[in-house]
């Protein structure tokens, strides 16, 4: 219920993670979920908890079986090459378009948060 401070030892750091044996992938994923870029957050071993198992288990989980269970009810078990249309390949690219141009969108506000002087003048 505090603010993290390495010099007064509140919080849990890499070295404190690693020991937890905790896999790095879970880490990853609930500091992604949690992302406090830009403001802070708060930390509990208990939502920790939480989001493994109902975010990722269940709902990553669930996810991956239907896949599965579609390609084997479908596609008799076997992924099938992907063919792509003159059409395919137009979305695709305006996808590409969009991803990049919402990067750099991305990059420039964490550019500005970081920087305070950013705007002035």
């Amino acid at each position: 219920n505090g603010k993290f401070s390495k010099s007064r030892g509140v919080g849990v750091f890499g070295d404190m993670a690693k020991d937890t044996g905790i896999p790095a992938d879970i880490w990853r994923f609930y500091l992604l979920y949690l992302r406090p870029e830009g403001q802070d957050s708060a930390f509990s071993w208990s939502d920790l908890m939480i989001k493994n198992n109902s975010e990722l288990l269940n709902n990553l989980g669930n996810f991956i079986n239907r896949a599965g269970m579609f390609v084997c009810k479908f596609f008799g078990g076997t992924v099938p090459d992907m063919v792509l249309t003159l059409d395919d390949k137009r979305l695709l690219a305006r996808v590409t378009l969009e991803l990049r141009q919402y990067h750099q969108l991305l990059e420039k506000v964490r550019w500005v948060v970081g920087n305070p002087r950013a705007g002035a003048g």
